[in-house]
């Protein structure tokens, strides 16, 4: 007779089943996420702060549930970066980048993307979009081109340049702080083919816009005089902000020889960075750049982590994630090869309809349950083939990743649209080729 996970736990409030009480919790709150008719951060707060009402958590196990090495971590690089910002030095890389393909259509959205790719892997892909898609609408503006394939290349780039690094994208670093995998442990595995799908993905682009993308000499010379020079604001913050970004991204390299988690690597970055920012000025002027760099952190990201995490760990609590991982390896037979591309074919489907990061949440608690069939090291394919599929999967549609609405919200707001169907029948297909990709990249390296 299979032994009930839930045997052991005391009854929720009025005596509830506990395992009933919290998935339906989880998935009515999953629900009103996916309809969006609720910000996010309200029902993962409800959800959590419920998961204790009821009894299925008490609070000291609600904040044990919390990854703090996640949260440190996010906010950190969110005011490193919301600071750095202010320099302009991300929107001169754009500039200097479209002039150094002579404000050819094709080269500018090829240099556009690798910037994307680039700075979604050691930022993070929403914040790179935020910084790059103005620029690449002027520049689109001037060029008297469509910018729909530019925004379109970029989004892909920021979710595969997302995919290569620990910092890229907030499930890698769910994933990384959950399993122990370090920044490096992200370079050597999913850096390598987070390239070679960046190539992959802009050869079919080239077939579908790249030929069509057609500027008189007159626009792109306008382009050219453009003086990216201009485009910064202030050098002394830019010096401070390259050097202290060198400092946090060797911080994370070396984590593992410091004994220093990434969070710590990060909120120490951003403390030093207010402090180099803020040295010599008089008392107000601090408290009011403190305050515009601690605003320009993205809150409401960070507590629907906080309502999100404490939400998995009452589901987990009742072990009913752990009954759900022994279904998972019975169908798949306990075989690794079959373990692995389940999760990377399923994570990648469910992520391009609904927001990776809580399917990654509840997926994480998951594979640690098969830690009792497989070797941490067999383990560690999976993470792998999650990270790939989580991150991959947000180019599917519309809807599949943060960076995605936002770039279309910014064309929108200038008279661009973006229809879900029409980036769909573009947008699946080459995320399924790149998830193909990755199918043979798990299969050749790890199996």
């Amino acid at each position: 007779m299979p032994h009930d996970p839930t045997s052991a736990l005391a009854p929720a409030l009025f005596g509830w089943n506990p395992a009933v009480v919290a998935l339906t919790l989880f998935i009515g709150s999953y629900l009103l996420i996916m309809s969006e008719r609720v910000n996010r951060a309200i029902v993962a707060l409800l959800g959590a702060s419920l998961m204790i009402l009821t009894g299925i958590l008490n609070q000291e196990a609600a904040v044990a549930g919390v990854d703090f090495n996640t949260i440190g971590l996010l906010l950190g690089m969110m005011v490193i970066v919301g600071i750095t910002q202010k320099s302009g030095v991300f929107q001169y890389v754009a500039i200097w980048s479209a002039k150094r393909v002579r404000a050819h259509p094709w080269g500018v959205l090829l240099m556009l993307s690798g910037v994307t790719a680039l700075f979604s892997a050691l930022l993070d892909n929403v914040t790179t979009v935020l910084l790059i898609a103005p620029v690449t609408l002027l520049i689109a503006e001037e060029l008297q081109i469509h910018p729909y394939p530019l925004l379109f290349s970029e989004i892909f780039a920021s979710n595969i340049g997302g995919t290569a690094t620990l910092i890229g994208d907030p499930p890698n670093i769910m994933i990384g702080s959950a399993a122990g995998l370090t920044f490096n442990d992200f370079l050597l595995h999913l850096a390598p083919i987070s390239l070679v799908i960046l190539l992959a993905m802009l050869v079919p682009i080239h077939f579908i816009w790249g030929r069509r993308l057609q500027a008189s000499p007159e626009r792109r010379a306008r382009v050219m005089a453009f003086r990216e020079r201009e485009a910064i604001q202030d050098v002394r913050l830019l010096k401070q902000a390259g050097f202290v970004l060198a400092l946090v991204i060797l911080g994370f390299l070396a984590h593992g020889l410091l004994g220093l988690e990434p969070a710590t690597i990060a909120v120490f970055g951003a403390a030093l960075l207010l402090l180099l920012s803020n040295w010599g000025k008089r008392g107000e002027e601090q408290s009011e750049a403190v305050q515009h760099a601690f605003s320009q952190a993205e809150w409401v990201t960070l507590f629907f982590f906080v309502g999100l995490f404490i939400l998995v760990a009452g589901v987990e609590r009742t072990g009913m994630l752990d009954l759900l991982a022994q279904k998972t390896l019975s169908l798949t037979g306990g075989e690794l090869g079959a373990t692995a591309f389940t999760i990377l074919w399923v994570s990648a489907l469910a992520s391009a309809f609904i927001d990776n990061i809580p399917f990654v949440a509840t997926m994480i608690p998951l594979i640690k349950g098969m830690g009792g069939v497989f070797t941490p090291a067999q383990l560690e394919v999976l993470w792998w083939s999650l990270a790939l599929g989580a991150c991959l999967g947000g180019n599917g549609t519309l809807i599949g990743a943060s960076a995605n609405l936002v770039v279309a919200g910014m064309a929108e707001r200038v008279g661009y649209g973006f229809r879900f169907l029409d980036f769909l029948k573009a947008a699946f297909p080459l995320m399924l080729l790149s998830i193909g990709i990755a199918t043979i990249y798990v299969y050749l390296r790890y199996l």
